[in-house]
């Protein structure tokens, strides 16, 4: 009888792990990235009705809905890759894409939109092949021991406790989510506060509570995580507020799913309930979390892209003038910011904008925008080099505040200002040892991760990954 305690006991939790990632195969992938799909353009439709410049309109529902389907043959490549970082980025680039094929067929603005489909479609294609398909490990030529690895723990706590304390004396006010705009524009931060606030809260933080659960530190990694909620009274803004449930969430996700369906459901689940709250229960509370999360979350990004299109049709190009480094060292047509050039043009507020609008679109125009899409999606796959031979969930759970930076700002800003080159060198350096079987805190690694899949759903031997 006791040995057969035993052996139950071995076998559970190699059963636990095959249920958890038994939804990664590929008709199960496919299904819920169909819905996903079906939702998003669900949720622009409604979106018509609270805002005026993302329309709908029912005489043209087939042209939508064909440019989406031709547009949604992309996704398969979501199916038939494995987690990466490039798939994190990724599938939250191509929802807004997807977005922004949708609302092109739709718009009120005059420029070339047939042109600006395509351009759009080839530029996501070209971005995903790279950040999808390569991810070979770089060689590790250097690696942190476990006492430099807590040594550096410790101090990216001390610094953001240090950065929040700082900063506290330039900003520090408790008000509602819905008044942070009443003192958004009187903020004002020195350049290195402004760059450790962004980097600290985007990259480092969640680093430092992945890096704790992998060595099964719970208490410690809950530490990162009520730090992260000390910069929104700082910063005043909705990433500020969201990120430390945000990273939550995606803790539980990945507990129950693996990273690819967790992905999905992280975009799916929060715009599947703003459609039916605002369309069952409708009241001033759904009202504002279909304007957060549908609306300002999901949507804007996608129409972001429409109002550079019509702006840039008849504007002058940057050709990356808009980068602050290089601003100085070329003549540029806009001395301020595109964000504030489209807010003093549309009058719509500050449209910052994803690497296709802004190193594509506003940079180089619509004929080289899969072009520059192609370099940004080859960058990409250095995170995936760099970080392929750690755990998926500890890929997640670090990066997890990146993708709303990639469809926010542009390229560069993302990769310097929120300190995603940063993340890209810790995990080069990141100890692999910490992760060997019965020391990753529930972090299985990829090889490990695969088997359990591949047990349950074996794959073809013509159907291998780059």
């Amino acid at each position: 009888m006791s040995m057969m305690h035993t052996l139950e006991s071995k076998r559970a939790p190699n059963i636990m792990e095959r249920v958890r990632l038994a939804p990664g195969s590929h008709f199960g992938l496919c299904v819920l990235v169909c819905l996903h799909i079906v939702i998003c353009c669900i949720s622009l439709a409604q979106i018509a009705h609270w805002q005026t410049y993302m329309l709908y309109d029912a005489a043209r529902l087939h042209y939508a809905i064909a440019a989406v389907l031709a547009f949604s043959t992309v996704s398969l490549l979501f199916v038939f890759t494995r987690f990466s970082f490039g798939y994190l980025i990724g599938f939250s680039l191509f929802t807004m894409i997807l977005g922004f094929i949708w609302l092109n067929n739709f718009s009120k603005f005059n420029y070339d939109h047939r042109l600006a489909g395509l351009s759009a479609a080839a530029s996501a294609l070209l971005f995903l092949l790279p950040a999808l398909l390569i991810n070979t490990p770089l060689k590790q030529r250097y690696a942190l021991s476990p006492a430099a690895l807590e040594y550096l723990l410790k101090f990216i706590l001390v610094l953001a406790l240090g950065t929040i304390v700082v900063a506290s004396f330039y900003n520090f006010r408790l008000v509602s989510i819905r008044q942070i705009y009443d003192f958004r524009n009187e903020l004002y931060f020195p350049a290195p506060i402004r760059y450790l606030t962004g980097i600290m809260s985007t990259v480092l933080l969640p680093f430092a509570c992945a890096c704790y659960l992998a060595l099964n530190r719970r208490w410690w990694a809950a530490v990162p995580l009520l730090l992260m909620l000390l910069f929104y009274p700082i910063t005043l803004s909705k990433f500020a507020f969201f990120s430390t449930v945000w990273v939550i969430v995606m803790l539980v996700l990945s507990r129950f799913f693996e990273p690819r369906i967790a992905t999905v459901l992280s975009i799916l689940l929060p715009m599947l309930l703003g459609v039916i709250l605002v369309s069952a229960y409708l009241n001033d509370y759904t009202q504002y979390y279909f304007g957060v999360v549908n609306i300002r979350m999901m949507a804007t990004p996608s129409s972001a892209m429409d109002i550079y299109n019509d702006f840039f049709s008849s504007h002058p190009r940057t050709w990356f003038c808009q980068i602050s480094f290089l601003k100085p060292l070329m003549s540029c047509p806009y001395q301020e910011q595109l964000s504030v050039v489209m807010e003093e043009f549309y009058q719509l507020g500050k449209f910052n904008a994803s690497l296709f609008a802004t190193e594509g679109i506003a940079s180089v125009g619509l004929y080289f925008a899969p072009l520059t899409a192609l370099v940004c999606g080859l960058v990409i796959a250095i995170g995936n080099r760099v970080s392929a031979e750690l755990p998926p969930r500890f890929v997640l759970i670090s990066g997890v505040l990146l993708p709303p930076a990639f469809i926010n700002v542009p390229f560069t800003t993302a990769l310097l200002t929120h300190g995603t080159v940063i993340l890209f060198l810790l995990w080069y350096i990141m100890p692999r040892t910490m992760f060997q079987p019965g020391r990753t805190g529930g972090f299985p690694d990829q090889a490990q991760a695969e088997h359990a899949v591949e047990t349950l759903h074996p794959t073809p031997q013509g159907d291998q990954q780059v």
